[in-house]
């Protein structure tokens, strides 16, 4: 960490995950690392059902972390799933979590006294993953994250900053009912996009490894192999809906970038591989699909960096200015 007084100070991310909280402290300052992001400690615990437990996790995790560095913090971020009151910092609705509601952001600031900031987690990977992609990418520009793990979700940033829309439902694109299968979605529609394009729908779609996906193309890939057929139908499916939702956010969003994340995005290369394949078969059969240059836009989120938990620490000094 730099030794300048005129250096920012580290920043404490949280990412809560229906199995795992992961958390980070992250040092900013110019050259730290990777998109001026170093990662200077990092630790995890297994996430516990109910807002009490919460809360005493998310406390003990950055205890934990505290404990690795020499330095004053100067703000916490957590991203959570379920609804976030982005005045409170309070959380409704963390199903995995059997939480109906917990005022996450008051009692963390409570417990530490520093400025905590409380965002959905799709919103927090997206802002992670779009100051850590290393292309050049401008702070002007509009970015999307297509978040495919257990659902699928998107975030947006505009000029820097996310897009909430006027009541934070921006980005739910896995809930657009237009799949084929109409398959019925947890949120009790049928056809959402996420019941066929996210990690969740690929586990029940290939029930025969875990992770599914690199499977799935492998399958996909070999005449030879028993389920071949059944490879070539489930991945044909699983993309199309994935190629659904990049058609959706490039006509409605129009970002310059649009980086895929989540746990399905950790097949890497041949995912995108497949999911450009897609997009440029669409586009040899129309010249309006030509003319958007999709493939180009595609980037993945980075493998080997907590992209949720760094990009809440960003999105927290972001919004107090630390």
């Amino acid at each position: 960490m730099a030794d300048s007084t005129n250096s920012p100070p580290p920043l404490i991310g949280i990412d809560v995950g229906g199995t795992k909280i992961a958390g980070v402290v992250i040092d900013t300052s110019a050259h730290a690392g990777d998109g001026d992001v170093c990662v200077l400690t990092q630790a995890d615990r297994p996430a516990r059902p109910g807002a009490a437990a919460l809360i005493d996790d998310v406390a003990a995790l950055i205890d934990t972390l505290l404990a690795h560095v020499p330095a004053d913090c100067g703000a916490i971020g957590i991203g959570t799933p379920g609804t976030v009151d982005g005045t409170t910092g309070d959380v409704r609705d963390i199903a995995n979590l059997s939480i109906d509601h917990v005022p996450l952001a008051g009692a963390i600031h409570a417990r530490f006294g520093l400025p905590t900031v409380v965002e959905n987690d799709v919103n927090a990977a997206a802002f992670g993953a779009a100051r850590l992609i290393e292309d050049g990418t401008a702070s002007d520009e509009t970015i999307a994250f297509l978040n495919l793990g257990t659902g699928m979700a998107a975030g947006v940033i505009r000029d820097g900053r996310l897009d909430h829309g006027s009541s934070n439902t921006v980005g739910e694109i896995g809930h657009i009912p237009v799949e084929p299968h109409r398959w019925r979605c947890a949120c009790g529609q049928r056809g959402c996009l996420e019941t066929a394009g996210s990690g969740g729908a690929a586990k029940r779609l290939w029930p025969y490894a875990d992770p599914p996906m690199p499977d799935i193309l492998a399958a996909a890939a070999d005449d030879a192999h028993p389920r071949h057929r059944h490879a070539v139908e489930t991945r044909d499916t699983i993309v199309a809906a994935i190629a659904n939702a990049l058609d959706v956010l490039a006509v409605t969003v129009d970002p310059n970038v649009i980086i895929i994340g989540g746990g399905m995005a950790q097949t890497g290369a041949p995912l995108l591989d497949a999911i450009r394949a897609e997009l440029r078969r669409r586009a040899h059969d129309s010249g309006f699909i030509h003319a958007l240059n999709l493939p180009a836009r595609l980037r993945l989120a980075p493998k080997d960096l907590p992209v949720g938990a760094i990009g809440a620490a960003l999105n927290a000094a972001a919004s107090v200015g630390a």
